[in-house]
C-alpha cells in the first residue's frame, strides 16, 4: 500500500534526537529556542512560539488576540476541525466562508460579500482564519486589505504550508497577518513527531502566547505583582495551558528544517508529474495553484467531476484495493455533528460541499518513487474510467 503521506527520517535526524536524549535536557532546554530562532530566521519573522501541536498554536493565537465570548471568528469549511474549534475553546461563535472550488481555499469574492453584509448587520468578525489548503497560500494581500477596511485580525492557518511562499515572501513572515500557525505532524512537510508553532511580528502577541502555552506562569520580574522571593520564585499571572514543545521534538525539528527546501522542491516535482499525467483527462482536475504562489504541496488533490456520493466511495475503496491509499481532505466542518448541533446544515456552503463530493487526495511525500507516481496515475485513470 502506498500511503497518502509519510515522514522522512534520516540518520542525521536520529543523531540529533539521540544527542538531545544524552544531553540531560528532555523538556524545557536550550534546543527549543534554537528551533524557534531557526524557524523565525527562515520565515523572516520576529517571533516564533513553539508548541505541542498546531491545534494548540491556533488556540493561543486566538487568546493572544483577545477572542472571547461574544466575538465571532470566520474560517474555511474545507479544513480539519481544529481551524474552527480554536474559537470555540475561547467561547466565541464560529462561522465559515465558502471556498473557491478550483483551489480549495477561501473564496475572496465570498469573503468580501459576507463582510459587507456583516457590516450592515453590525456583526463583523473579531478574526478571520484563512486556511492555506494543501500547501497553497490564500490571497493574503486581498485578505489584509479587507482586514484593514473591516477591522478584523488575521490568523493564517498554514498547517499545510511551511516552506511555501506568497508573492515571493515566505509563508510565515506575517506580512499580511497578525499571526501564522504551522503544523509539524508526521504527514506534514517537516515533523517534530507532534508539534506546531505560532509566528508573529507583534511582541505583545508573542508574549501572551508564551504565557498561554506554559500555564500562564512567569519568572519575569517585570511581569510580577511583587518582588521575587528568590531564584525559585514564579507567579501565575493569567490562565494558561501545558502546550509546550519539548527539547527532543525541537531537536528533530531543527534537523528537519535544514531539509525543508529540498522536501518542498521534491513535492513540487511530484506534483508536476501528476499534473502532466492527468493533463489530457477532462474529467480529472488537479487543484489550481495561483501564479503568485509557490505551494509546499502537503497534499495533491484532484477533482473527479463525474463522481456522485456513491461512486466517490467506490472509487476510493477501489484505489485502496489496488494498493493506492487514496484519501479525502476534507469533510466540510459545518457538516460535522458538533457543528450541525450549532445550527449549520447541508447547503450552507455549497462550494465546499461540491468539493467534498469530488475530491480525491493522492499519495505525495518526498520518498515516493517516480515509478510509484506513474503507477498511481495509471491506476487512477483506470479506476475513474470505469465509473
Amino acid at each position: 500500500m502506498i500511503p497518502y503521506g509519510r515522514q522522512d527520517i534520516d540518520e542525521k535526524d536520529i543523531e540529533a534526537v539521540i544527542s538531545t536524549l544524552k544531553s540531560g535536557w528532555l523538556t524545557q532546554g536550550p534546543t527549543i529556542p534554537k528551533f524557534e530562532k531557526a524557524l523565525a530566521d527562515y520565515c523572516g519573522v520576529e517571533h516564533t512560539v513553539a508548541v505541542n501541536s498546531a491545534t494548540s498554536a491556533l488556540h493561543i493565537a486566538c487568546l493572544a488576540l483577545g477572542v472571547e465570548q461574544g466575538d465571532t471568528v470566520w474560517t474555511s469549511p474545507n479544513s480539519f476541525v481544529a481551524s474552527a474549534n480554536c474559537a470555540i475553546y475561547c467561547r466565541a461563535t464560529v462561522d465559515f466562508v465558502d471556498i473557491d472550488l478550483l483551489t480549495g481555499n477561501m473564496c475572496m469574492q465570498k469573503l468580501e460579500q459576507k463582510l459587507a453584509l456583516a457590516k450592515k448587520q453590525h456583526c463583523l468578525p473579531k478574526a478571520v482564519i484563512p486556511v492555506h489548503f494543501a500547501g497553497q497560500s490564500c490571497d493574503m494581500e486581498a485578505i489584509s486589505r479587507l482586514a484593514k477596511e473591516y477591522d478584523f485580525y488575521v490568523i493564517e492557518d498554514a498547517s499545510h504550508a511551511v516552506g511555501a511562499s506568497y508573492r515571493d515572501k515566505p509563508v510565515g513572515c506575517c506580512a499580511y497577518s497578525d499571526i501564522c500557525v504551522f503544523s509539524f505532524h508526521p504527514v506534514k512537510i517537516i515533523t517534530t513527531v507532534e508539534g506546531g508553532a505560532a509566528l508573529t511580528n507583534n511582541g505583545a502577541f508573542a508574549e501572551k502566547m508564551r504565557l498561554a502555552r506554559s500555564h500562564g506562569v512567569t519568572s519575569d520580574q517585570n511581569q510580577m505583582t511583587e518582588s521575587s522571593h528568590g531564584p525559585w520564585y514564579y507567579q501565575q499571572i493569567t490562565l494558561g495551558y501545558n502546550y509546550r514543545m519539548n527539547d527532543v521534538e525541537a531537536a528533530l525539528g531543527l534537523s528537519q528544517l535544514k531539509k525543508l527546501d529540498d522536501y518542498v522542491a521534491r513535492r513540487n516535482a511530484i506534483a508536476k508529474q501528476y499534473a502532466a499525467g492527468f493533463a489530457n483527462e477532462d474529467f480529472i482536475q488537479p487543484l489550481v495553484v495561483s501564479e503568485y504562489c509557490y505551494s509546499s504541496y502537503h497534499l495533491f488533490c484532484i477533482l473527479a467531476t463525474r463522481l456522485t456520493e456513491i461512486t466517490h466511495r467506490q472509487v476510493i475503496e477501489k484505489l485502496r484495493s489496488h494498493g493506492v491509499f487514496a484519501h479525502v481532505h476534507y469533510i466540510p466542518i459545518h457538516l460535522q455533528p458538533f457543528y450541525t448541533d450549532l445550527g449549520f446544515k447541508k447547503g450552507d456552503f455549497p462550494q465546499a460541499e461540491d468539493y467534498y463530493r469530488q475530491v480525491i487526495t493522492l499519495p505525495l511525500f518526498p520518498s515516493i518513487t517516480d515509478n510509484e507516481v506513474q503507477f498511481i496515475i495509471h491506476t487512477v485513470k483506470e479506476v475513474l474510467c470505469d465509473v
